[in-house]
């Protein structure tokens, strides 16, 4: 089933030799920072990450930066000649808007331009015979953002149908892709009755409210503060933290937000509580 998804996302025959590593941190049913890792080996000696992310953190293209980092660290012995450094391939299934972009699909890799010719640099013919590359991006880590709540539902190749499936959890009669058929039958291994169906489908709704719910939340209080710059007014500073505190946000959050220490934002509240 995996091997299907990876063999239609990089549009070539991926075999997985082994599963390195498995991880959720699904803690409750409600849990709305549920994040499952896997990383595998296929047959190139190519380590793939693949992440299922529900919840929005900002500094999250940070985060797979570190991630890709740290698996290449991991994954060579001291001593070994830098040559030995393995690819790695970051893929990142987001159910939440990842930055800002009008596509449900992006790809990234590294690419060495000249400032002044405008030419990319290539491998030498000796380094592609010593390294079995083509390409300077094959060396370094690629990566892969699938947004899938940005995908409108409208199939064009058979990478739109793991799409779908991932977003709806159906397989279509009419769906040809790798390892799709795998993914409805493990569906209907789980016997799912329509109640829990429903129940999980609501589950998954649940968790892009949640993390629409905290994109709008904090895209407003940005709003709040750069009014309250602009006009430079301490009452608006005020404003704008009792407005936080009424949303939910905790006194570290606001505190971090408005870039004032906490014993500030804590006696703003609590002046305002005891009036």
């Amino acid at each position: 089933m995996l091997e299907g998804f990876l063999s239609e996302l990089l549009k070539e025959d991926i075999k997985i030799k082994q599963i390195l590593d498995s991880e959720s941190n699904k803690v409750t049913d409600d849990d709305k920072h549920n994040r499952v890792d896997i990383l595998v080996e296929n047959s190139k000696d190519e380590l793939v990450i693949i992440e299922i992310q529900n919840s929005k953190e900002y500094d999250y293209f940070h985060r797979m930066l570190f991630g890709a980092s740290k698996v290449i660290t991991e994954h060579i012995k001291e001593g070994d000649a830098y040559a030995n450094v393995k690819k790695v391939i970051s893929i990142t299934i987001a159910y939440f808007d990842l930055g800002q972009g009008k596509d449900y699909v992006y790809h990234g890799t590294n690419v060495f331009k000249g400032i002044h010719k405008g030419d990319i640099l290539t491998l030498s013919d000796k380094q592609m015979t010593l390294y079995n590359k083509m390409e300077v991006h094959q060396i370094y880590p690629e990566y892969w953002v699938i947004k899938v709540s940005m995908f409108g539902g409208r199939i064009k190749d058979k990478l739109d149908e793991w799409i779908y499936f991932l977003k709806n959890s159906e397989v279509k009669d009419s769906f040809s892709a790798k390892g799709l058929k795998e993914a409805g039958e493990r569906l209907d291994e789980m016997k799912l009755s329509e109640k829990e169906r429903k129940e999980y489908n609501a589950y998954l709704k649940r968790l892009r409210d949640i993390a629409s719910e905290q994109h709008t939340k904090l895209a407003d209080a940005q709003d709040l503060i750069n009014q309250g710059i602009n006009k430079g007014e301490e009452r608006k500073e005020k404003e704008i933290i009792l407005e936080m505190s009424k949303e939910g946000f905790s006194i570290l959050q606001i505190a971090k937000i408005v870039k004032k220490s906490e014993q500030v934002v804590r006696q703003i509240i609590e002046n305002q509580l005891n009036k």
